[in-house]
C-alpha cells in the first residue's frame, strides 16, 4: 500500500471515531430527555394517597431512556475497543452515571407500584377492623342491659 492509502485510512478512522463519539453523545442526550421531569414527580394534584401513588408511578416512567443508553453503550464499546477515542473516560463515566440514575428511578417506580397495590388492601383491612370495633362497642351495651 502506498503512503497516500495509509493517510486516507487514518483520515477515515479519525472521521469514524468522531462519528462514533457523536453517536454515543446523541444517544446519551436522547436518554436524558426520556427521563422523568423532576417537577412531575414532586408536584401532585391528587385527592387521595392512591391518586398520588398512581400519578407518581406514571411520572416515574423512564420511557425509552434504557434503550438509548444501550445504544450509547454499544457505540462506546465499539469505539473503545477500536481505541478510537482520545479521551474515553468522560464518556464511560457519563454512561455509568446515567445507568445508575435510570436504575434508581426504575427501582423507586417498582416500590411505588408495590405501594399502589398494597395501600387499597390495607385500607380495606382497616375499614373492616374499625367496623368490627364499632360492632363490639354497640354489642356491649346491649349485653349489659340483658343481664
Amino acid at each position: 500500500m502506498s503512503q497516500a492509502t495509509f493517510d486516507d485510512d487514518d483520515d477515515l478512522f479519525g472521521e469514524a471515531a468522531a462519528e462514533t463519539r457523536e453517536e454515543v453523545e446523541t444517544h446519551l442526550e436522547a436518554a436524558r430527555t426520556e427521563l422523568p421531569d423532576p417537577e412531575t414527580i414532586w408536584e401532585t394534584d391528587a385527592d387521595n394517597v392512591l391518586g398520588v401513588l398512581n400519578g407518581l408511578k406514571s411520572a416515574m416512567d423512564v420511557g425509552e431512556a434504557a434503550d438509548h443508553l444501550r445504544q450509547a453503550r454499544k457505540a462506546y464499546v465499539l469505539g473503545e475497543r477500536a481505541d478510537a477515542f482520545e479521551d474515553a473516560d468522560d464518556l464511560g463515566e457519563r454512561i455509568d452515571d446515567l445507568a445508575a440514575l435510570i436504575e434508581e428511578v426504575e427501582a423507586a417506580a417498582e416500590e411505588v407500584a408495590d405501594l399502589t397495590g398494597t395501600i387499597p388492601a390495607i385500607r380495606g383491612s382497616l375499614e373492616d377492623a374499625h367496623e368490627d370495633a364499632a360492632g363490639d362497642v354497640e354489642a356491649d351495651p346491649e349485653e349489659a342491659e340483658a343481664e
